[in-house]
């Protein structure tokens, strides 16, 4: 659209143009293991409105991606009438193969394997839709529009529930050749007696993500070891994750040394990416990482002291700040980018809008 004029070069000022970010509206969604959030976004991935509620994955797809659905209606009738609908973007917190939209094998999420989450969405709103791992949106939407901006070559780990990474390979997404790229957490770095629920032994989802760190904090309260911990299974009758970042920030020992062993497990894990992948700047993100300095610390130190000299002389690592919708952005960036791609402009420029052109999400 025509914009403010521009200074003069010596003859009339130039009218400028400038890109018209409310000509349409994107929905997105994030899935995690244990709650969602919605967004509306304009064509500059900027939240218009955005809701998050508790769910559980292992409810299986129809049930968590019907309710996304009402939420999506909501949005859709607080947004502005006169947008149309442009595309849909969805983050899994699993394996996605991007070519097709579909979960694959995905270790945390019983009954979404093959799943075709990309025609759920098409079939209900006539839009393309797009859906990828939740944590490679995390990484676009801060290398886009957070701390990662200026930066080319990032790694966000998110450490939650599952481990995973999103990799930020200069300048662009990296997922690999079928979209499994920075899924850490099953590399082994354990003994054969620790179970994943992948099936595989030793994984480092398996010693020290979310689900690892609640089973661990609640064999320190049955065994009366963390007093806190003890109060907390007695009123709840389980510990969480975040049950054990409260009692570490508040002193507690055990507490303090199951934060401590998975923050370590993390940054070994870590080296390995920075040593292969050199990036300039590692954002952890995540509820376990949430537990705040003291984790944090302890995996710069581990990874510091893992890595080669060069690949961390300029190497910033920094916790992504909570709260931030990253991962909601991202999704709209990856809706948008791929709709003005020069492989998918042509298909619907003529037609002045892609609302309405589902088949897009399937060239």
């Amino acid at each position: 659209m025509e914009g403010a004029t521009g200074p003069s070069q010596g003859g009339r000022a130039p009218r400028q143009l400038a890109f018209r970010a409310s000509a349409g509206q994107v929905l997105v969604a994030e899935l995690g293991a244990s709650s969602l959030g919605v967004a509306l976004t304009d064509l500059d991935g900027r939240v218009a409105s955005a809701l998050e509620e508790p769910c559980d994955i292992n409810a299986g797809p129809e049930l968590i991606l019907d309710r996304v659905g009402q939420l999506f209606g909501q949005m859709l009738e607080g947004g502005r009438p006169a947008a149309s609908l442009w595309g849909i973007g969805v983050g899994l917190p699993g394996p996605v193969e991007f070519a097709t939209g579909k979960p694959v094998v995905p270790p945390i999420m019983p009954g979404w394997d093959g799943f075709d989450v990309r025609a759920f969405f098409q079939d209900r709103f006539s839009a393309p839709v797009w859906v990828d791992n939740e944590v490679n949106l995390m990484a676009l939407g801060e290398f886009r529009d957070g701390l990662a901006r200026g930066h080319s070559d990032i790694v966000y780990v998110k450490v939650g529930t599952g481990i995973g990474a999103g990799l930020i390979s200069q300048g662009r997404l990296h997922r690999g050749a079928l979209g499994s790229a920075g899924d850490i957490g099953h590399i082994r770095m354990g003994p054969d007696t620790v179970v994943c629920r992948c099936g595989k032994r030793g994984c480092l989802e398996a010693m020290a993500g979310g689900a690892a760190l609640a089973r661990q904090g609640e064999d320190a309260a049955r065994s009366g070891k963390s007093r806190l911990l003890a109060a907390v299974l007695a009123e709840r009758g389980s510990v969480s994750a975040r049950d054990i970042a409260e009692a570490g920030r508040r002193g507690d020992a055990d507490a303090t040394d199951l934060l401590l062993h998975s923050a370590r497990e993390v940054g070994e894990a870590v080296s390995l990416l920075v040593n292969v992948f050199n990036p300039s700047l590692v954002l952890i993100g995540g509820g376990v990482a949430d537990a705040g300095d003291l984790y944090l610390a302890e995996v710069r130190r581990t990874v510091l002291g893992s890595s080669l000299p060069l690949a961390t002389r300029n190497l910033r690592i920094l916790a992504s700040p909570t709260g931030d919708q990253a991962g909601l952005r991202g999704a709209a960036f990856m809706v948008i980018d791929e709709l003005l791609s020069g492989r998918l402009l042509r298909e619907w420029i003529n037609d002045g809008s892609p609302a309405g052109r589902a088949e897009l999400a399937g060239f």
